[in-house]
């Protein structure tokens, strides 16, 4: 799956601050086909795109309580597509009015050396997976379902195996920071997905 690449618009003073708004499920493998049939019915095309992407998590560790953490992804199933280099931000959750969890995105499109030059600025790989799923898209919102398979042997991605009987489901929308109306129209989507599915506002500090 090719990332897409923020944009960056120029204002006065510098960039517009680009931010993640996100919406998290789960599926169990046998319920994956009636949701991509639904899925179908809602979205703009008719049939997703598919991908398999190899992503790898590289930390920084410092002098600060939690690491800087990048992930590098790149496609295995479509040639030619450069590597992406992004990062997350801390979400921020405390806003009851936002139906989203919202926090700063940054996606760019680097060269094939990209892994190299982390390595050489002091990050360390911490972890690597292979993900393989389907891609919609409704207007600006993007809808991710996914199965994340566990690499066997560091490095090869031929030797993997499912980490779980279930899919993980994202609804997303990349937007400039302020932007908080975009997180209803994610509920409002969101609950055309029930009873397939339930697509909720996750703290990660919660599954940690």
């Amino acid at each position: 799956m090719e990332a897409p690449p923020v944009t960056m618009m120029p204002v006065t003073g510098g960039t517009i601050n680009m931010m993640e708004y996100l919406l998290q499920g789960s599926v169990l493998d046998q319920s994956l086909e009636s949701l991509l049939h639904r899925l179908r019915g809602l979205c703009d095309n008719m049939e997703p795109e598919t991908f398999v992407d190899h992503e790898l998590v590289f930390l920084l560790k410092g002098q600060q309580a939690s690491p800087f953490v990048l992930r590098a992804r790149r496609a295995l199933d479509k040639g030619g597509l450069p590597w992406h280099l992004r990062y997350l931000g801390q979400p921020e959750i405390g806003d009851k009015s936002r139906h989203a969890l919202v926090r700063n995105c940054v996606d760019i499109a680097t060269s094939d050396n990209l892994t190299d030059f982390l390595v050489e600025m002091g990050f360390r790989m911490d972890h690597e997976f292979v993900a393989k799923g389907h891609v919609f898209r409704k207007g600006i919102m993007k809808i991710v379902v996914y199965k994340i398979f566990r690499i066997l042997m560091p490095g090869n991605t031929d030797s993997i195996e499912p980490l779980s009987l279930s899919y993980l489901v994202e609804l997303n929308v990349v937007a400039p920071a302020g932007q908080d109306v975009v997180s209803d129209d994610m509920r409002n989507f969101a609950e055309q997905l029930k009873p397939l599915v339930h697509l909720e506002k996750i703290d990660p500090k919660r599954l940690m």
